[in-house]
């Protein structure tokens, strides 16, 4: 049980008193992470400076400020909100940080926390040349966050995305306006490549679903706050990612490359495909599950990933 909201602003009075606190009521209550926030204390720590309006690069000297009477509440009553839910961080804060950008989020859409956000930050190097990279294409795109990430890397860029999910692409819709991008960013209703235009891109990048029903059924309520639509991928987890390889072949440029993040289903997709050499990404800040294929090899193996689909 949460102490009472009085007992708490009684008791504690500054910003590094509330962290400390959350932190604690989150591990007891066995929350779990992973959207965004690692530990109790971290989520602990951003709801807290979302909630009192300071940056996440706040000075470790103001941890020691004494907080006002409504803020002290305020701080109760998120902490406590996110208790009793369950639900992301992101969801209660309507913010999540992707890229080192700042996008609006919703249960309309997964948490924005894919690893692909370092890749994008190193400009696909050394696989692509910055100057060489015209047209971008991200599948189940959700937030938007892996296209608008894309379109300030590469400003000179065309950066087409797409989600089979209407309400998602509302989501991404906010997204693009907020960061300025409606006339270089364009949103397609379309499951994966069905309602594209005639076109072939350089990049085609994508976090799809790729959980396994069983697997699904198993994950913690703060996952089950996001939509199924964005984690469930058949029996395997594979479904949509094995369309996307079949049908990546003519949506290639001859030097482009293909990048999807498959997460748990990683080794059930190699053992799908023993054959194919999928090169598996590394990533200094953390996450794995992430394969990136030349187009040269999406021709190679094109009717390996074509007999799958039957």
């Amino acid at each position: 049980m949460l102490q009472t909201s009085f007992d708490v602003l009684s008791s504690l009075h500054t910003l590094r008193d509330y962290i400390r606190w959350g932190a604690s009521q989150f591990a007891e209550a066995k929350l779990k992470f992973g959207h965004g926030s690692a530990t109790a204390l971290d989520e602990a720590a951003a709801l807290a400076l979302h909630t009192l309006h300071l940056p996440y690069n706040l000075s470790e000297f103001y941890l020691q400020a004494n907080l006002t009477p409504a803020e002290r509440q305020k701080l109760v009553d998120i902490i406590e909100q996110r208790i009793s839910t369950r639900k992301p961080a992101a969801y209660l804060t309507h913010e999540a940080i992707f890229a080192g950008l700042s996008f609006y989020v919703d249960e309309r859409v997964l948490v924005p926390r894919s690893p692909i956000a370092e890749l994008i930050a190193q400009r696909f190097a050394p696989w692509m040349e910055e100057d060489q990279v015209e047209r971008i294409l991200d599948l189940c795109t959700g937030s938007g966050c892996i296209a608008i990430a894309c379109a300030y890397a590469f400003p000179d860029a065309e950066v087409d995305a797409v989600d089979v999910s209407t309400d998602a692409l509302k989501v991404a819709e906010i997204n693009v306006e907020k960061h300025q991008f409606t006339d270089e960013l364009m949103l397609y209703p379309s499951d994966l490549f069905d309602a594209l235009p005639d076109a072939q891109y350089d990049i085609i990048v994508s976090n799809p679903p790729y959980v396994a029903i069983a697997e699904w059924q198993q994950l913690a309520p703060e996952f089950h706050a996001e939509p199924e639509i964005g984690f469930v991928a058949g029996d395997s987890g594979l479904d949509i990612v094995i369309r996307i390889l079949a049908e990546a072949v003519n949506y290639l440029t001859p030097q482009g490359i293909l990048v999807v993040e498959v997460g748990s289903s990683a080794q059930t997709l190699q053992e799908t495909f023993p054959n194919v050499p999928f090169y598996w990404l590394d990533f200094e800040r953390g996450g794995d599950g992430v394969f990136l294929l030349t187009a040269d090899q999406v021709n190679e193996y094109h009717q390996d990933f074509a007999n799958a689909l039957n």
